[in-house]
């Protein structure tokens, strides 16, 4: 789907070869990214974009000045995506302990159909990490287009209108929507509002907004300067002051309180940005610090409970004890697995067993339709025990065959009951989904319920769009594990290791709050709390 997107992108810059702007401002077709190849991925959204949707080639003309060309026979299918050149953007971006609250808010203008005609508009918004949409308000033509979460039980009656082309996810952090019948040379006022998560590194947090435009969408008209803005806001909820780090663009301080940050950024361009924002800081403490934030409904609000939200700081590095660790990783080597992902995984699991400590022990455990083990036992990772380790994989990591997780799930298990003075791991890498994955969660969670409190944490990592990541999800949430994935067959590698790196970090473990006993109500996300880690 989202190679078909790329390559519509593509047919749409080589259409807008017909635009024209007078005589001595001929538009010249855009250039395709310089840093990639001409391959449909390139073409992508790298910040939120506006794509005219063209079926028919015959009405992609200057709506200004029209230009008496040639008719084009044919059509264009699948329909071909002409960027639309953007003439205002703004970037509001609210961070609130590791959640980000982001709006974005832009003018398009179809500037490559008639004024006479019209067309369908596609708006393709990509976020960062772990996003998601939250509303989008479009106003276009003197109508006025917004989004609006549906209850569960009224989605059937929804089903029936709900088309694949009007909109959904182009990727798993990629939303699209399409705007019926835009006229030619008319604005489209776009907000989009949407929530992220920051990422935390080596005492830093990180907020990265996909915010890199490319040159084609900076209108082909006299080089005026235009404004783009950017506000942010951070608040750590700590009462202690931080420290700023990075930042992509020039910020200016608006306010500076306790744990609080305000600033801004406002600049006359001749084209928009090309870089995504970004902005980390860094909260000091010498010890492991928590808190609770506190937040009553608004007077409107359908829900009319009090929220809480609690809150741990791992500390400085001079007070973080690591936690001895036993793990077995669980790789699934089913045929689907052949090529990129079983070679990316093998990578990253090279790298984590290099990194284990001494007193750290592990194995592997193989699975397609049956089982392979590295060893019968829990193996000390010395550097010999790592170097066969590594080589068994060479060896045996082989794709082919089903997927049965079940099985060598039961057999980690097995081998981290007698676990005692550490931390018990399974780490599942699969790229499948399989069909009794409810069986599993109930076997898995009465292993873990009749283990006490030093039960394996599973840590899950679901590769590509055709895994079960809602069950991943599921399996790590009841163990108190961990949960990532890659999406894209390239990124397996990076983000398996930084997955690895925080079960490596796991500084505390069986956290409960106490005060839960003395409420009549409460709901709670997660009901029980995964890991902390540094």
């Amino acid at each position: 789907m989202a190679e078909e997107f790329g390559r519509s992108v593509q047919d749409g810059l080589k259409l807008s070869k017909r635009i024209y702007l007078g005589k001595d401002r001929a538009v010249t077709p855009p250039k395709p990214p310089s840093h990639m190849d001409k391959s449909p991925v390139a073409y992508l959204p790298t910040a939120p974009m506006v794509y005219a949707v063209i079926s028919n080639p015959a009405i992609v003309d200057n709506p200004d000045i029209p230009s008496y060309q040639p008719h084009v026979h044919g059509r264009c299918d699948p329909p071909a995506l002409i960027p639309l050149q953007m003439t205002r953007i703004e970037l509001e971006a609210d961070s609130y302990l590791d959640t980000a609250f982001v709006k974005i808010s832009g003018s398009w203008r179809v500037h490559c159909v008639m004024g006479s005609e019209s067309c369908d508009c596609r708006l393709a918004v990509p976020m960062g990490e772990q996003g998601s949409i939250l509303g989008v308000e479009i106003e276009a033509s003197r109508k006025l287009y917004y989004t609006e979460l549906v209850a569960i039980e009224d989605r059937k009656d929804l089903e029936k209108e709900v088309r694949i082309e009007n909109g959904g996810f182009l990727k798993p952090h990629t939303f699209t929507i399409t705007i019926p019948k835009v006229d030619g040379g008319s604005t489209l006022s776009i907000k989009v509002r949407w929530m992220q998560k920051l990422l935390y590194h080596n005492g830093e947090f990180s907020l990265i907004v996909p915010f890199s435009f490319p040159e084609y969408v900076t209108p082909h008209v006299k080089k005026l300067p235009r404004k783009e803005k950017i506000q942010l806001n951070v608040t750590t909820g700590t009462g202690t002051e931080i420290v700023c780090k990075t930042s992509s663009h020039p910020l200016k301080g608006l306010r500076r309180e306790v744990g609080k940050l305000g600033f801004s950024y406002e600049s006359e361009v001749l084209t928009w940005t090309n870089i995504d924002f970004t902005f980390s800081y860094a909260v000091s403490f010498s010890h492991i610090f928590g808190g609770v934030l506190l937040q009553s409904p608004s007077l409107h609000d359908v829900d009319q409970r009090d929220m809480f939200c609690a809150y741990l700081f791992p500390g400085g590095h001079h007070s973080r004890k690591v936690f001895r660790k036993e793990i077995v990783f669980v790789v699934d080597i089913s045929g689907s697995m052949e090529g990129a992902p079983l070679e990316g995984t093998k990578i990253a699991l090279s790298a984590a067993l290099t990194n284990l400590d001494s007193k750290d022990s592990f194995n592997i455990i193989a699975f397609n339709g049956e089982t392979y083990l590295f060893s019968s036992s829990m193996e000390l990772a010395s550097e010999d025990t790592v170097e066969r380790a590594v080589e068994w994989m060479s060896m045996n990591l082989i794709a082919g065959g089903d997927t049965n997780i079940l099985v060598p799930l039961k057999q980690a298990t097995e081998m981290l009951s007698k676990s005692g003075g550490s931390i018990p791991f399974i780490f599942l890498v699969t790229d499948g989904a399989v069909e009794d994955e409810r069986h599993i969660c109930d076997i898995m969670k009465s292993h873990i319920t009749g283990g006490g409190s030093i039960h394996p944490r599973i840590c899950t990592f679901g590769i590509g769009s055709y895994c079960n990541h809602h069950f991943l999800r599921m399996l790590a949430m009841i163990s108190r594990g961990q949960y990532d994935a890659a999406y894209d067959i390239d990124s397996v590698e990076s983000r398996m290791q930084k997955l690895l790196s925080r079960i490596s970090s796991t500084i505390i473990a069986n956290i409960t709050i106490k005060a839960f006993d003395d409420l009549d109500e409460v709901e709670v996300c997660f009901e029980l709390i995964p890991l902390g880690y540094a």
